[in-house]
């Protein structure tokens, strides 16, 4: 059953909602993961010492701390998910600001099809001509707004979210490698009833396959393609840096056209992009770290 803010959601960011939604769910499950995974380590070191076996305690035990770590880094791939999801919120806001500006366009432009139909000789056309024309330009500017924004956020999002992979899937692979070394130092010969088997001589091997890992873990540094992006050229109001300088004299346009009752058709594809017409969605951009290059 949809939740009841999920239902609230404007019409235009109701589907990225529902991706943030089920992310979170996602992000759920890696942790919940990882505390399964650091348990499960835990009750194979149990296991081995309960055996009496010398070789197989010893093996298990350093086999636990290698799948405990191989755990949090589930718990680490989640945090990261959960700043990835954090980016995906950015476009759904600037999606739920764009919404009002969509429907009362939408709103002027039926009424006045409606009045022209039952009343063309209306003095109020002409208001509501002028209306629309200031409806348009302010929609302009919100579906650039839009644009622009979704456009460098969703590239933002997923490579946090690529990156973040990456890490996880590397690190892990670096255990499991080491985890197969530990397999190699368990003799697995048959014995036959009576004989017993040599002590354990490997020990000190052991330790220095879990001194080696641990090396590689903090060694470990992203070498990642880096995602290029123009997005420095995108000032605090979500448009391009030398579009401000339009603002005063699309300002002026809009009143001449108002003015002299001018209808939308045509016209609109002369003014600039420049104009700030929503305030809900020109908060300035956060710094980014990772591979994305502005």
């Amino acid at each position: 059953m949809a939740s009841l803010r999920g239902m609230q959601q404007p019409e235009l960011s109701k589907k990225l909602y529902k991706i943030i939604k089920s992310e979170n769910h996602a992000i759920g499950a890696y942790e919940s993961a990882s505390r399964e995974r650091i348990s499960i380590a835990s009750q194979l070191s149990d296991w081995g010492e309960a055996t009496g076996d010398d070789s197989i305690s010893d093996i298990s035990d350093k086999l636990g701390v290698l799948l405990s770590e191989i755990g949090e880094q589930e718990d680490v791939f989640a945090q990261n998910l959960e700043d990835y999801r954090t980016v995906l919120k950015q476009i759904r806001n600037t999606e739920s600001s764009v919404q009002p500006s969509r429907d009362h366009k939408a709103k002027i432009t039926d009424e006045l099809s409606k009045l022209k139909y039952k009343e063309p000789q209306s003095t109020k056309i002409t208001q509501l001509e002028q209306e629309l024309v200031r409806a348009e330009a302010q929609n302009l500017v919100a579906e650039a707004q839009l644009t622009n924004v979704t456009r460098q956020k969703l590239k933002e999002a997923y490579d946090m979210h690529f990156a973040a992979t990456i890490e996880r899937a590397e690190k892990q692979i670096m255990l499991a490698r080491h985890g197969r070394r530990l397999l190699n130092l368990l003799d697995d010969t048959p014995v036959v009833p009576g004989d017993t088997r040599p002590a354990f001589e490997h020990g000190s091997q052991a330790r220095q396959i879990l001194n080696d890992a641990e090396e590689d873990l903090r060694d470990w540094a992203p070498n990642l393609e880096p995602i290029h992006s123009n997005a420095t050229e995108m000032g605090v109001n979500l448009m391009p840096a030398q579009a401000s300088t339009a603002a005063t004299s699309v300002s002026g346009h809009e009143e001449e056209m108002v003015a002299g009752g001018s209808t939308t058709t045509g016209q609109l594809d002369t003014l600039p992009k420049g104009r700030d017409m929503i305030g809900s969605s020109s908060a300035a951009q956060p710094e980014y770290t990772s591979s994305y290059q502005q």
